[in-house]
């Protein structure tokens, strides 16, 4: 009896699903950007100025994770979607909202009083950025390089 093994390999063009870190700090830097309108919120309606400290806190650590998943994101491209000709939604409303995270962070930098109400039109625009961002990221629609076939 004669047995014979056939191997083959499959080339994977694109990556099934995010990286485990890529999906981390993606989804790490939502609850970040949504706290700090929570409390851009909060200081809109109490005029207690340390909910816009609260605020530049949670600005400054969403920009932290923003800024690393959008550099995964790039990564991401580089490898796969630009080799295809393919344009990716997904890095361009990442950085869209890492800049204008940025930008909300120097309007927060500013006394409580200035900040507003600048700091809260900010901070729901970037909400919603971040929110559609981590929505495309995680579902994979819009970009196959690094989002789920």
């Amino acid at each position: 009896m004669r047995i014979t093994l056939v191997t083959t390999t499959v080339a994977r063009t694109w990556p099934g699903t995010l990286h485990p870190i890529h999906t981390l700090l993606l989804a790490g830097s939502v609850p970040l950007f949504l706290g700090a309108l929570l409390s851009d919120i909060a200081y809109a309606i109490s005029y207690e100025i340390q909910w816009t400290n609260f605020a530049a806190w949670l600005i400054t650590g969403a920009l932290v994770f923003s800024g690393l998943a959008l550099l995964c994101a790039a990564i991401g491209w580089f490898r796969f979607g630009r080799h295809q000709g393919r344009t990716c939604l997904y890095p361009l409303l990442l950085l869209v909202t890492w800049v204008l995270g940025f930008i909300n962070a120097l309007v927060h930098a500013k006394d409580a009083w200035a900040a507003m109400p600048a700091g809260l039109i900010l901070s729901i625009i970037v909400a919603v950025l971040i929110s559609a961002a981590a929505w495309i990221g995680l579902t994979g629609c819009g970009c196959r390089a690094g989002g789920a076939k």
